[in-house]
């Protein structure tokens, strides 16, 4: 199976065999992706942002149905209505599971609240001082993410730097995150310090992902320089929420402008609708297997670590890859070290 110097501390608190972490991606990190990764030994995160806690539960029940690994439930505290917040923890701490993740701005109300209910608290973060901040309001383990990363980007500094500055400063175990794909990445990720890596545009382009097919495929056809870094996608988050995104026609249209939008005076045009409810441009909804229209013209997000991804496999096997090409890198280094030929 795998060599026991992979199976870090952090494997042990959170209940997994390997060091490998599912982002928990809105409405692509369904209970079938997150179950595939726990089955595989990875550590599974469902995405509920701003869901329902009826879709909550569904959900939950479904990756129990799956399997008995352990896992975590992903909530947007500064981002979410805090009535629809306070039922999204509800009914997650009603049902006991064992672990949140929680991003954006640090809220030591909702951490505070996840700890009191028994929970372990997995906070991503984008800086150092969100860093201190999360650990400071109770976190357990802090998920760092460089500017690389898809979807949201909380920072501007990229994984190489920030994972080892924050490694420096916390006491807490720290996650890498943005950028890490791969066995080589993962290696890296723990030289930095890092107990393991948090993989999200490695996982959407895998058969369980929730994703469309569409948005896979682009994922599978980009390079690193197709993906911009913006704020044009800002409906339904706070101002001053950039993502990155594979370049469409949407990122064509504004030119040099890819940040500084105002979401107030974005128009509210209907382009697609998911399970029958309205999807506007400039939302930060991306297209999902149910999901009809222009799909387009959607957030595409993926982080630059596209360049390293060009299959379509299971959950399974991509962890499996992930590993093995981890125990290569780990050969490679070995050779070097020993002033034999790589």
């Amino acid at each position: 199976m795998i060599a026991n110097h992979l199976h870090t501390p952090v494997c042990t608190l959170l209940g997994c065999d390997l060091p490998i972490l599912l982002a928990g991606m809105g409405g692509v990190a369904r209970s079938e992706l997150v179950a595939a990764v726990a089955q595989a030994g990875g550590y599974g995160i469902l995405g509920m942002v701003r869901e329902t806690p009826q879709l909550i539960a569904q959900e939950i029940a479904a990756v129990r149905s799956r399997t008995d690994r352990p896992f975590a439930v992903n909530l947007i505290p500064a981002a979410t209505d805090p009535a629809l917040l306070d039922a999204e923890l509800g009914i997650c701490l009603d049902l006991g599971v064992p672990a949140m993740c929680f991003f954006w701005d640090v809220v030591p109300a909702a951490v505070a609240r996840a700890k009191a209910g028994g929970c372990l608290v997995l906070h991503q973060v984008g800086s150092l001082d969100a860093a201190l901040a999360a650990e400071a309001a109770g976190a357990d383990v802090l998920i760092v993410q460089g500017v690389e990363a898809g979807g949201h980007v909380h920072g501007t500094v990229s994984a190489l730097v920030l994972v080892e500055q924050v490694v420096r400063a916390v006491k807490l175990p720290v996650i890498a995150s943005g950028g890490f794909a791969t066995g080589a990445s993962l290696v890296a990720a723990l030289a930095l310090g890092a107990q393991g890596i948090h993989c999200g545009t490695a996982f959407l382009a895998t058969v369980e992902s929730f994703a469309h097919d569409d948005h896979k495929a682009r994922v599978l056809a980009a390079l690193a320089e197709d993906t911009v870094h913006t704020d044009i996608y800002a409906l339904n988050w706070p101002p001053n929420t950039p993502v990155r995104v594979i370049r469409n026609s949407v990122i064509e249209g504004l030119g040099p402008n890819l940040m500084g939008q105002r979401p107030d005076l974005l128009p509210r045009e209907v382009i697609a609708t998911e399970d029958g409810r309205p999807l506007l441009r400039y939302s930060t909804d991306s297209p999902l297997r149910t999901t009809t229209g222009n799909l387009e013209a959607m957030a595409i997000y993926a982080g630059q670590s596209v360049s390293l991804i060009d299959t379509l496999p299971t959950a399974a096997g991509r962890v499996t890859a992930i590993m093995e090409e981890a125990h290569r890198a780990l050969a490679r280094l070995d050779t070097m070290t020993r002033g034999g030929a790589a």
